[in-house]
């Protein structure tokens, strides 16, 4: 792709987010979702490949099905409220309906099966903005409406995000559907942190977009697009091998890393309150933790069936990031969860 056409659709899709994030108007909050959906789909599909042209399109049908949702729920909240104000949203109609918008541009369960497919069909950087970036703005809406959402709704999409999107990862081999289904699962205690407190929303979003960041910079760095591929990481970079693992084992939620703080504090608060959700929540994170072992076993225990000595894959060269403040924030962050609690 021509870098200035680039630039200008990075720019485009930076401008969408920070016009979502930044609204007070409904119109503007969607012109915003629809600039940023806008600006991801030639970069989705500038492969020219056929799985990138079905990725793009499965993408553009089902965040334009979410755009079209969240504008008909603020024209009904205007309808029979009379204001355009994003806080003032208080129809109970509405406020379902932007809460299943906005769950389907998130990619949680039922409304997922756009996810897996769109990520496998892109390139690992187009996936890492998809997983990363491209969850911002919705979730400021959502954290903008907080007070008007019902919470009965917000666990019931989380907890089913959650357990599915463990279930689901189970059978796979693709590092970028496993990142899908970890995705998934992840936006779910999104949710059901929202219905505890803001703050501890934004500490799940935050190391959320950590650890995916640092996992998808270490699948891009050593070419790592299946669990095969994971078992010639020790030869290609061995300095990845430790703190890969490390990173894998804080996005499964294992203590005392990173990945546990928000699980923790998530379980923490709602177990006095709903101690049969908690229990189900709790145990939908192990079928992902295996296969976060899994994709462990597979890089660290597992040498490939003939030890690579050449420093390159066959057709890839190895392109080394410079990983190290992404991983030391992905799994030393749990000491200080106090601190982070406490700033409001």
């Amino acid at each position: 792709m021509n870098p200035t056409i680039l630039t200008l659709l990075l720019l485009s899709l930076g401008l969408g987010t920070t016009i979502t994030m930044t609204s007070s108007h409904w119109l503007l909050a969607w012109a915003g979702l629809e600039m940023n959906t806008l600006a991801i789909i030639p970069i989705i599909s500038k492969q020219h490949h056929p799985r990138a042209t079905e990725a793009a399109t499965k993408y553009f049908l089902t965040q334009a099905t979410a755009s079209a949702l969240i504008l008909l729920s603020s024209s009904m909240n205007a309808w029979k409220t009379g204001q355009w104000d994003i806080s003032q949203l208080s129809t109970p109609e509405a406020t379902i309906m932007l809460t299943l918008a906005l769950a389907m541009k998130l990619g949680l369960a039922p409304m997922h099966f756009w996810v897996p497919e769109v990520l496998q069909g892109s390139t690992m950087t187009t996936a890492l903005i998809i997983s990363t970036w491209q969850k911002l703005a919705p979730t400021s809406l959502l954290l903008l409406t907080i007070n008007s959402l019902n919470p009965t709704t917000l666990l019931f999409l989380g907890l089913l995000s959650t357990l599915l999107g463990g279930w689901l990862g189970l059978n796979q081999t693709q590092t970028r559907k496993i990142m899908a289904f970890s995705s998934i699962a992840h936006m779910g205690w999104l949710f059901a942190a929202l219905t505890i407190n803001p703050n501890i929303a934004l500490i799940t979003l935050t190391i959320y977009l950590l650890l995916t960041l640092t996992m998808f910079f270490m699948f891009i760095s050593t070419t790592s697009k299946t669990l095969l591929d994971l078992g010639t990481t020790p030869t290609l970079a061995p300095t990845l091998l430790t703190s890969s693992m490390l990173t894998l084992m804080s996005l499964g939620g294992v203590p005392p890393l990173t990945g546990f703080t928000p699980k923790w504090l998530i379980l923490m608060k709602l177990a006095p309150t709903l101690p049969l959700t908690s229990c189900l929540l709790a145990l939908s994170t192990l079928p992902s933790l295996f296969f976060y072992l899994r994709m462990t076993q597979m890089t660290t225990l597992t040498l490939p069936p003939k030890t690579i000595l050449m420093e390159h894959k066959w057709r890839f060269k190895t392109h080394i990031l410079t990983t190290t403040p992404t991983i030391i924030l992905s799994t030393l962050l749990l000491p200080i969860t106090p601190l982070i609690m406490n700033l409001n």
